[in-house]
């Protein structure tokens, strides 16, 4: 097997992020339903897809690393929940039209400006009509913190910069804030952080 940066920042026992899903993404709980078609976007380790489907959605977890599907994999086996796991590049991914009732991207900024752009296109595109999108990520001021995150600036996110890539979908929340999370060994500590949660008319 070939080992790219994120198997091998994934290899070994312990959970680079922790198997706890993301507080933003649990405070979001009051617009998840049962029997949701949900897309866990670059999920990793599958700490945020395996609680979705404990909260009865229906999962499609996609990353790009081996080794993070296989331990992720495990965390549903012992949470007992189906997840559907695939591997994916997700420049070249078959994200499909109209498929998801919510898209999740929690810290999906492994991509710079030109494949963020199309993928943030490709989630607008596989929302359905009332499809939600739940999206954190980091500031430009994480830098200060140096608590997780890529060290190119050009891959963090700004409010203005969220608001004009999901234009045409409607706003319910967009806010930065300072908060200490806590998600195993990859981001740990106070964190310049931005929330979305948006809706597709």
């Amino acid at each position: 097997m070939v080992m790219n940066v994120w198997d091998e920042r994934y290899a070994g026992e312990a959970y680079h992020f922790g198997t706890e899903p993301n507080a933003f993404l649990r405070s979001q709980r009051e617009h998840l339903r049962p029997g949701m078609n949900c897309l866990a976007v670059a999920d990793g380790e599958g700490r945020n897809g395996v609680w979705l489907a404990e909260q009865g959605l229906r999962v499609c977890s996609v990353d790009s690393s081996a080794v993070a599907l296989d331990k992720a994999k495990r965390l549903a086996r012992q949470r007992g929940v189906d997840v559907q796991f695939e591997m994916a590049d997700l420049a070249s991914w078959e994200w499909g039209k109209d498929r998801f009732d919510a898209v999740v991207g929690i810290f999906i900024q492994f991509a710079p400006p030109d494949l963020r752009e199309r993928m943030f296109d490709q989630i607008k595109r596989s929302l359905k009509s009332g499809g939600l999108l739940l999206l954190q990520g980091y500031t430009p001021r994480q830098h200060e913190f140096k608590t997780g995150g890529p060290s190119q600036v050009e891959n963090l996110y700004t409010v203005a910069m969220l608001r004009a890539a999901f234009t045409g979908m409607d706003i319910v929340h967009l806010s930065e804030h300072d908060d200490v999370i806590e998600e195993g060994a990859g981001h740990s500590g106070m964190s310049a952080l931005i929330d979305l949660v948006a809706r597709k008319p």
